[in-house]
């Protein structure tokens, strides 16, 4: 199930989504050999952030509502660990994908040009609903949207790739940013909340999280649906926890997807699993990938 993605070739389309076991060059690695084709990093900002107060995360049935708010070492701390590496996922066919934000285009920017000797392609975070002044508050903003891609296209020479959220206008952001980026990731986490009846107030320290886990997988699939007539590469992530679900991905239209709270719930080599999942389906199908891919367009 080899791919290209923007004429970079990985190994197979099931990758580790952006916000889990991202944080450190151990972590990748343990995700590398379990058989993810690429590795999302954590969303890596300008400067050190320690993001929200505890508690920042609530275990539900089916996934997570988390408020980490965008905690991170700061990129000049971060380039140290994908240093350690990078030598390392260049031998077994791992590619590395950069996850970044920050509070304007210049800010996106300077991320992106520092980050880009190390990593293969890049992932704007216009979508995290849960950090003040970042993420989806920048991408409900059609313009200032435009303005961040816009500004790190130009200034780097991978690929760059917007992550989406499900709570805006899908048409209205993809018609504007289409011709300022490679492809969309679709979707980040929704926001929500959890209130502790007893303790009579949100259990998050920021009150509202962001919502991940199966229950967001029928909103992710119509967002990639909806992503499809644009023409533009897509990895569709929310809710895929074994191979039937990443399949409703590829059929709506995603060339690989991202695995996140699935890590969890079905251990590390949760990427082998999907991935033999996928391959027995296509092979009693007689199917390869690409046949499958905006299939239920048709």
């Amino acid at each position: 199930m080899e791919i290209k993605l923007c004429g970079i070739k990985f190994k197979n389309p099931i990758f580790l989504a952006s916000g889990i076991m991202g944080d450190n060059a151990g972590a990748l690695k343990r995700i590398a050999i379990n058989g993810a084709g690429a590795v999302t990093t954590k969303s890596i900002g300008l400067k050190p952030n320690m993001g929200h107060k505890n508690p920042v995360i609530v275990e539900l049935d089916e996934g997570f509502l988390n408020a980490v708010g965008l905690a991170n070492p700061g990129v000049d701390n971060y380039i140290e660990e994908l240093k350690k590496i990078r030598g390392f996922l260049d031998k077994i066919g791992v590619r590395i994908i950069a996850s970044i934000y920050g509070k304007d285009e210049e800010e996106f920017k300077e991320v992106a040009k520092k980050i880009e000797p190390y990593v293969d392609m890049i992932e704007l975070n216009i979508s995290c609903p849960h950090a003040k002044g970042y993420g989806l508050e920048i991408g409900q903003d059609v313009d200032l949207s435009y303005n961040v891609c816009k500004s790190v296209k130009s200034a780097v020479n991978i690929p760059v790739f917007a992550k989406i959220s499900p709570m805006v206008n899908i048409r209205e952001i993809a018609e504007a940013l289409c011709n300022v980026v490679d492809g969309f990731t679709a979707i980040n986490t929704v926001k929500g909340m959890v209130i502790d009846i007893n303790m009579k107030k949100p259990i998050l320290s920021n009150k509202f999280g962001g919502l991940s886990g199966k229950y967001i997988k029928p909103i992710g699939v119509r967002v990639v649906y909806e992503l499809y007539e644009y023409k533009k590469p897509i990895i569709g992530v929310g809710g895929i926890f074994n191979g039937r679900d990443a399949l409703e991905y590829f059929m709506a239209g995603a060339s690989a997807v991202q695995i996140g709270s699935a890590v969890y719930f079905r251990g590390y080599d949760v990427f082998n699993k999907i991935y033999k999942e996928i391959k027995e389906f296509l092979d009693k199908e007689g199917l390869e990938l690409k046949d499958i891919i905006g299939i239920a367009h048709e």
